[in-house]
């Protein structure tokens, strides 16, 4: 079992920044892709980028590529949303997510294995 942590979350003014953690414990080296999906209310929950831990490669949804910035610390277990530019749009629970499956360009929510609570994000107009 891997069990997930996210915190950062909070509320923010458009065009400001947040940083969103998310530790990971127990068999957490059986999951070598973290990622973070959110989802607003009222809508799907959807991809926003994910990491594999043992090169770094990252895959981001466009609607965030150039603002958001993923990035983990392999001794910390633990990986990074460095979110930048923020927008209304972006207002949601954010999800931390894990998987087994380490192929990097697969970014279905069904192919996470594991999620934790989810921390909130607001971004004020």
């Amino acid at each position: 079992q891997v069990q997930l942590g996210e915190s950062g979350g909070g509320l923010v003014q458009a065009g400001g920044s947040l940083r969103l953690s998310c530790v990971a414990s127990g068999r957490s080296f059986s999951t070598p892709v973290m990622g973070w999906f959110r989802q607003a209310p009222g809508k799907e929950r959807e991809f926003v980028a994910h990491i594999r831990w043992t090169d770094s490669g990252t895959y981001y949804a466009g609607s965030v590529k150039g603002r958001f910035t993923i990035s983990r610390d392999n001794a910390k277990n633990t990986v990074y949303l460095q979110m930048n530019s923020l927008k209304p749009e972006d207002t949601a629970v954010y999800y931390c997510a894990a998987r087994r499956n380490s192929y990097l360009y697969a970014a279905e929510s069904g192919s996470y294995d594991y999620w934790g609570q989810g921390t909130q994000v607001t971004v004020s107009s």
